[in-house]
């Protein structure tokens, strides 16, 4: 981590200096500071207008300080600007930690997991997004016709890719592939496996370097998740393992059944059970559940599978021992990092609490099982916003995770949302519904 004297000389050389962090619906937000005020700011914070950060505060308690973190400190150089790069966290006025800072949560989860059960982890996030003409949806929108791994001339995002790769790579953020996806103007960037925090914070600045690296070359990046019906979705697969405080991977046993240790199984065993619970973090807005169809690479049933793609959980093919690592298919990236990180480490950390067990893995693709459609079925991930909602409005679980002010926040936020969206008459009800 650099010192404070080492960032104040690296600050003389920016254009800006800006603190980052999200909002409780994942959106980045940042505030411009002075850097020669840096010594005062690291020590006592920044204040700005909690009420007006989506589930942050109310307007009759609105002072919040926002303090920025020496070892998330980057210089991100763009092609017209070169910008000191910080991860903020949130207090009240009173200098204590505020109860509604989604990171605060990611912290106590991973803060627990060392100090009850022993272990670590280590996330990998697959980033993946869209790179479309305009952020006004037309019949002209797709920048490209290409497909899975098309090249050059058809995909015409790779020299974006390249220059987002380029400039996280001067920050010291290596990746590790980068390519055109399946449906046309997609794309997806994968980067090296760090602890949570770091993954999720992460998260925050390649976020931010995508669209404005896409902006810069006349294009729009969304990571919207389902623009376009019957395509392939946007989705944020985690890939996750977990480790003793000497680096052992906990997920591998020799000899055991799959090479799956009791761990990995009851580790499965918490995200199975509680997946309806917590749907609303990990597949946060109501365009989500319609990425939620058989044949798109979205899962649509609980369970887990051993290389199946078609499964929530996937035990992807491991090189070594240290490479045993689950992975978790269905976020998507509108959703809070640092609550669907915490969410996905809780669940885990839950299945070992009850002793659970994650039973046999899918067999063949799940969107081939036999099973009779209900509009209500548990063994399926909900299929709307309002099943999801209705899960966690009656979940002790993640009232308890997410702590009572981010979850009642959370919550009257994403209610509000749904409302606005189940009362909002649509053009293709026009076309059904005006002739009657």
């Amino acid at each position: 981590m650099a010192t404070l004297k080492q960032i104040k000389e690296k600050l003389k050389s920016v254009d800006s200096t800006k603190i980052f962090f999200t909002d409780l619906n994942g959106r980045n937000r940042n505030l411009p500071v002075n850097p020669a005020n840096m010594d005062s700011i690291i020590k006592k914070g920044i204040g700005f207008d909690g009420s007006s950060v989506a589930g942050i505060t109310t307007v009759d308690d609105s002072d919040r300080l926002l303090l920025p973190l020496q070892e998330s400190f980057r210089v991100v150089e763009f092609r017209d600007e070169k910008l000191g790069f910080f991860i903020g966290k949130i207090q009240n006025a009173q200098g204590e930690r505020s109860k509604s800072d989604p990171r605060a949560v990611l912290e106590n989860i991973v803060a627990r997991a060392e100090s009850e059960y022993g272990c670590r982890f280590l996330l990998g996030p697959e980033h993946e997004f869209f790179l479309l003409t305009s952020d006004c949806f037309n019949e002209n929108i797709h920048s490209d016709s290409a497909g899975y791994f098309h090249c050059d001339p058809h995909d015409k995002g790779e020299m974006v890719r390249k220059r987002i790769v380029e400039i996280l790579g001067k920050c010291g953020i290596k990746f590790e592939k980068a390519h055109h996806e399946v449906t046309a103007s997609q794309h997806e960037i994968n980067l090296e496996c760090l602890d949570p925090l770091g993954a999720a914070d992460r998260t925050v600045l390649f976020n931010y370097v995508t669209q404005k690296v896409a902006a810069e070359n006349g294009l729009h990046a969304t990571f919207m998740p389902k623009p376009f019906d019957g395509q392939n979705r946007n989705a944020f697969h985690i890939h996750l393992s977990m480790m003793d405080k000497r680096g052992k991977n906990l997920f591998y046993q020799a000899k055991a059944k799959y090479n799956l240790s009791k761990t990995a199984r009851q580790f499965m065993g918490g995200i199975i059970k509680y997946a309806r619970e917590t749907s609303i973090v990990m597949a946060s807005t109501f365009n989500s559940y319609k990425a939620y169809v058989v044949e798109r690479e979205a899962p649509v049933v609980r369970g887990w599978g051993l290389k199946n793609r078609s499964s929530m959980v996937r035990v992807p093919h491991a090189s070594s021992t240290e490479s045993t690592r689950i992975e978790l298919r269905n976020p998507d990236p509108t959703g809070n990092p640092y609550l669907q990180m915490a969410v996905l480490i809780g669940m885990g950390l839950q299945g070992i609490k009850e002793n659970l067990d994650c039973g046999e893995p899918d067999m063949g693709s799940t969107y081939k099982a036999s099973r009779k459609y209900r509009v209500w079925d548990k063994r399926y991930l909900p299929k709307s916003m309002f099943e999801a909602l209705a899960e966690a409005e009656k979940s002790k679980f993640l009232r308890e995770l997410l702590g009572e002010r981010v979850y009642s926040n959370y919550m009257a936020i994403k209610i509000a949302d749904w409302e606005d969206h189940r009362t909002h008459v649509t053009p293709r009800e026009h076309l059904k519904y005006l002739s009657i």
